[in-house]
């Protein structure tokens, strides 16, 4: 069976699984690349409007898989972390966490949109014990999520934190009892169910903001907010308001 399952939980909302369970759905080579392909093909897809990425109900993702990385080299740490498919992908995307996220699992969690987490979630970046650093985002995303002083707090010591620490720190955006995976389908279905192209703005909107300082974030967000009103979803959102009924979509 393969180590990344791609699966369809409604016309438009997909889940893609980690589905490495007998190694704590240790992060591979393999499972990069079908992460690659699945959100490559997703994206294309205009069908789907939004992804939920979980694992199973015991561990989100451990980390990077030590074996595999034990016998890499410089070429082969380069082309393991060649891909940013879900930093990347243009729609939003919800991080189902139970259990462990860590290393590289806890920065997938961190490339996602939000993130619903089981009460025995725990997120950490232990790279510093194996005398590594994060290689997909955590010395950068990380700090921009939970501020300078908690990130460095997890990136120097190594430990985890609690679901309750990281809904505090913000890296969270919900706890709840037991499996995460009914919420976020969810809350799925409600993003689903707003205009795609007004999401897609949000989403670009934001990260691009952040990367850059105030005035050029809010430049951004003010075009964004011009080209909507040539949309056939303003159109249908606004007449759906006066009529006050639910709007319908297209994503046109």
């Amino acid at each position: 069976m393969s180590v990344v399952l791609l699966e369809r939980h409604s016309p438009s909302v997909a889940v893609v699984r980690f589905n490495r369970p007998e190694v704590r759905n240790a992060l591979n080579t393999e499972v990069r690349r079908l992460l690659h392909e699945h959100f490559t093909a997703l994206a294309a897809d205009d069908a789907v409007r939004v992804v939920v990425l979980t694992g199973n109900e015991k561990v989100f993702a451990a980390g990077a898989d030590i074996q595999e990385q034990a016998e890499r080299d410089v070429v082969g740490a380069i082309k393991a972390y060649a891909t940013n498919a879900i930093a990347d992908f243009p729609k939003p995307v919800i991080a189902a966490v139970n259990g462990y996220a860590l290393g590289g699992g806890c920065e997938f969690a961190l490339q996602c949109d939000f993130v619903i987490a089981s009460e025995r979630a725990k997120f950490g970046q232990p790279e510093v014990n194996l005398g590594l650093i994060p290689g997909a985002g955590g010395t950068q995303r990380l700090p921009r999520v939970v501020g300078r002083l908690n990130a460095s707090y997890m990136l120097m010591t190594g430990l985890p934190v609690t679901a309750e620490q990281a809904l505090r720190m913000g890296l969270v955006s919900e706890v709840v009892e037991g499996d995460t995976l009914p919420r976020a389908l969810e809350l799925a279905e409600l993003v689903a169910t707003k205009a795609p192209l007004a999401i897609r703005q949000v989403k670009e909107v934001m990260r691009h903001g952040l990367d850059g300082p105030l005035d050029a974030g809010l430049r951004t967000e003010r075009r964004g907010y011009q080209l909507m009103f040539g949309t056939a979803d303003f159109r249908e959102g606004v007449k759906a308001f006066v009529d006050k009924r639910t709007p319908e979509f297209s994503g046109e």
